[in-house]
C-alpha cells in the first residue's frame, strides 16, 4: 500500500472513531434535553462512522486472529497505564487542572483491569480453553470492568450500584 493512503487510512480511521464516540454523547445529552429524535440521528451518524472506521481498518489489515488482537489490546491498554496516563496525570496536576487529573486518573486504573480481563482470556486460548463463559459490567462514571457480579459501589471511583450496567 502506498504510504500516504497507508497514513490517510489511519487518520480517517482515528477521525471516523472519534465521531462515532462524539456522536454518541451527542446523542445522549440530546435525549436528556428532550430532543428524542435528534438523539436518535445522532445515534444513526455514529453507526454510519462506526461503517467507515471498520471499511478502514480493514483496509488497513489491521484485524489478525483473535490471539493476535488481544496481543494488540493488551499492549495498548498496557502502554495507556504504564505511559499515557501517568504522563497525562503529571501534567494536568503542574496545570493544576482538577477534573483532568481525576478523569485521566480513573481512566488510568480503569486501563489496567481491562489489560488484566484480556490477559486472562488470552491465557485460556493459549492454553487451549475456552475461556470462563462470564457477564461482564461496566462502571458508567470511570469506565471500570467487573466481572459475574457488581459490588455496591465501583472501587475505582466510587460510583454507586445503579451507575454500573451490565453488558448485553
Amino acid at each position: 500500500m502506498m504510504e500516504k493512503t497507508a497514513e490517510n487510512l489511519k487518520s480517517a480511521f482515528a477521525g471516523e472513531s472519534q465521531a462515532n464516540r462524539r456522536y454518541l454523547f451527542f446523542a445522549q445529552k440530546a435525549e436528556e434535553e428532550g430532543f428524542q429524535q435528534v438523539g436518535k440521528l445522532f445515534r444513526a451518524t455514529a453507526e454510519a462512522e462506526t461503517v467507515h472506521a471498520f471499511n478502514h481498518i480493514r483496509i488497513m489489515g489491521e484485524t489478525r486472529s483473535t490471539i493476535e488482537n488481544l496481543q494488540v489490546a493488551i499492549a495498548g491498554e498496557s502502554s495507556e497505564y504504564k505511559r499515557m496516563y501517568p504522563s497525562y496525570i503529571r501534567t494536568a496536576k503542574k496545570e493544576k487542572n482538577t477534573q483532568a487529573v481525576w478523569s485521566f486518573n480513573v481512566a488510568n486504573q480503569a486501563e489496567h483491569v481491562h489489560a488484566n480481563l484480556f490477559k486472562k482470556v488470552i491465557e485460556a486460548l493459549k492454553s487451549g480453553k475456552e475461556p470462563a463463559k462470564v457477564d461482564y459490567y461496566v462502571c458508567s462514571v470511570c469506565g471500570n470492568i467487573f466481572e459475574n457480579e457488581t459490588p455496591a459501589k465501583c472501587p475505582i471511583c466510587g460510583a454507586p450500584k445503579e451507575k454500573i450496567f451490565r453488558v448485553p
